[in-house]
């Protein structure tokens, strides 16, 4: 296993209210190098949770983003401007390590040209 230099890469979690707002955002985020891969999970998820003071419960899909810090600004600024929700959730769990070959691919997927 080879250590991400200062936790470079990341994992982001993103739910969505549809499975075509998720394979909207899955697509536009990998098209502009915001991400390098987006796994959508299909089986909808049961989320209970709080919204402005009422117990809510919903169906929804989950993302799985890969990409690097240096492209968090960028990447939740299109997920807001994509998602259909007010607040989104957007949350960042630091790769701690991986395989040296899927980090070094991780890395290509997301450099500019």
């Amino acid at each position: 296993m080879a250590k991400s230099r200062k936790n470079t890469y990341v994992v982001v979690l993103v739910t969505c209210g549809s499975h075509r707002e998720a394979a909207r955002i899955a697509r536009a985020v990998v098209s502009r190098k915001l991400a390098a891969c987006v796994n959508i999970l299909r089986t909808p998820l049961h989320s209970v949770y709080r919204w402005k003071g009422k117990l809510e419960e919903a169906r929804e899909v989950l993302l799985m983003i890969k990409s690097s810090r240096a492209r968090l600004v960028a990447l939740r600024r299109e997920v807001e401007r994509l998602h259909g929700y007010d607040i989104p959730e957007f949350l960042v769990i630091p790769i701690a390590a991986g395989s040296r070959r899927y980090l070094a691919w991780l890395g290509d997927a997301l450099r500019e040209d």
